[in-house]
């Protein structure tokens, strides 16, 4: 955790001291949030899997700002070992580092990119080659599917469901409420679907063709 924590610093100065480059990354993100949410439209449309994708998209994937969520991963992560069970922390570490990476990996691609206003899928496509890192981009693809496992193996656990209920309150009065909304989130959506696989599976499938496309 301790060099997590290190490249994940490393990773935000980098950003914040370099205006244009902090703009190509957060271009960057929000064109791959429109590509993310074409890509998985057809699975959004389905009852079962919206709240998954949607999951999916803001918390794991999306442009949103996840820096209040990381930093209170941080904080609390010796405090939860004594209330959450270990597939629950064990996701919410995935999380953190899925976060880094990603940090990383935009940033890396960002560096590629021509101008905050010139992301399409032709500078994406140029960019995502030119920064290649192509182990670390399986590996961020393997830590969304592991997350999504254990997060539905929790879901089939109603006293895990209950602990993160009664946590509400608590969590939030202490500073924790991003991280609280998080696993509430994560927790119902692996339960609504009542078995994620086929949802697991197409994204790993659908990642990692995109991933080696655009690597060709």
């Amino acid at each position: 955790m301790a060099n997590l924590v290190e490249r994940y610093r490393a990773a935000r100065r980098k950003a914040e001291q370099d205006t244009g480059l902090q703009q190509r990354i957060g271009a960057l993100a929000h064109y791959q949030s429109r590509r993310l949410a074409t890509t998985y439209a057809d699975l959004r449309s389905r009852t079962r899997y919206r709240a998954a994708v949607d999951f999916f998209l803001r918390d794991l994937y999306g442009p949103h700002d996840l820096t209040t969520r990381d930093e209170q991963i941080l904080r609390a992560m010796d405090k939860l070992q004594k209330f959450l069970p270990a597939g629950a922390l064990t996701a919410l570490a995935h999380a953190f580092e899925l976060h880094v990476l990603t940090i990383e990996l935009d940033s890396d691609t960002a560096v590629a990119l021509p101008a905050a206003d010139a992301v399409d899928a032709t500078t994406y496509a140029r960019a995502y080659k030119a920064a290649d890192r192509a182990p670390d981009r399986e590996h961020q693809i393997a830590l969304v599917g592991e997350i999504g496992q254990l997060l539905d193996s929790l879901a089939h656990r109603p006293e895990v469901g209950l602990a993160v209920r009664l946590a509400r309150g608590p969590a939030h009065a202490a500073g924790y409420g991003e991280l609280q909304d998080f696993l509430e989130r994560g927790y119902d959506a692996f339960r609504a679907m009542n078995g994620a696989q086929e949802f697991l599976d197409t994204i790993d499938e659908r990642e990692r063709a995109l991933m080696h496309t655009l690597l060709q």
